[in-house]
């Protein structure tokens, strides 16, 4: 599904319009992502974003089999909920 499809999913649930099914769409993820900045954002019953940290790591490039270091970064998490109630 992506994001028109659950726009459209969002909308006939709700019987809003599609611009206003989007524009709470957009509202609930914009809010997700300022809040994972500061802190894990949990919706029970669904599950857990939160941004962990990668460590720093040796690679090979595939196409010259040279090793090459892979820095660190920062990455979004989603762990599912054991119970899902939706």
């Amino acid at each position: 599904m992506n994001k028109g499809e659950l726009v459209d999913a969002v909308a006939k649930e709700t019987g809003q319009t599609k611009a206003d099914a989007e524009r709470a769409l957009n509202a609930v993820l914009g809010n997700i992502s300022k809040g994972v900045k500061k802190d894990p954002v949990q919706l029970v019953g669904f599950g857990t974003f939160k941004i962990v940290k990668t460590k720093a790591r040796k690679g090979i490039n595939p196409q010259t089999k040279e090793a090459i270091k892979i820095p660190s970064k920062k990455v979004l998490k989603f762990k599912a909920s054991a119970n899902p109630k939706y």
